[in-house]
């Protein structure tokens, strides 16, 4: 049990490592937004339906989150170039 827990840590620190250098990789891209890791606990459950639940079994990669918060607005000289400042998405 305890090299499954240490090997589901290994996995999903793998992909957050993806991620990281996603983002290191795009950081000079004009209106990159970032991405994060989250994680979730696996929980074990008897094949007998006892009910009982063991936490702490491992970790999975729940979900890659976009972060949206608002970044630097920077002027130009082109007239074309537009921002929006606040809520909202190009549509």
């Amino acid at each position: 049990m305890s090299f499954q827990q240490g090997l589901s840590g290994l996995n999903a620190s793998a992909k957050q490592l993806d991620a990281i250098g996603n983002n290191v990789a795009n950081s000079s891209t004009v209106g990159f937004k970032q991405s994060q890791a989250q994680f979730a606990d696996l929980y074990a459950a008897s094949l007998a339906g006892s009910g009982s639940v063991q936490v702490g079994t491992g970790v999975k990669l729940a979900a890659i989150s976009q972060q949206f918060t608002q970044g630097n607005i920077t002027s130009t000289n082109n007239a074309m170039d537009t921002a929006i400042s606040g809520q909202g998405f190009y549509q």
